[in-house]
């Protein structure tokens, strides 16, 4: 039996997320198993909140957040910095 590299993407189901299941499973190759994941399913946000996904679509592999999908959501302190919470004179 070979060894399969487990590949999931976490989607909210829009059409960004629709793109990037494609791309994903376009660059997979055999030894990939791609599974898409509904961020809808309460389980399958747990999951996530587990991997510190921040922002969607998001991609594990081998149970760990890919590098491009790291470090992404809000920041507070950009939002505030943009204005939001400055009341406008």
């Amino acid at each position: 039996m070979t060894a399969k590299r487990k590949i999931e993407v976490f989607s909210a189901g829009c059409q960004v997320c629709q793109e990037a299941v494609e791309q994903v499973k376009q660059l997979a190759c055999p030894s990939c198993e791609v599974q898409v994941l509904d961020m809808q399913d309460p389980a399958i946000a747990a999951r996530a909140k587990t991997l510190n996904i921040r922002s969607l679509p998001a991609v594990a592999i081998d149970g760990q957040l890919a590098d491009c999908c790291a470090g992404r959501g809000l920041d507070e302190g950009k939002l505030r910095a943009a204005g939001i919470g400055q009341q406008l004179s």
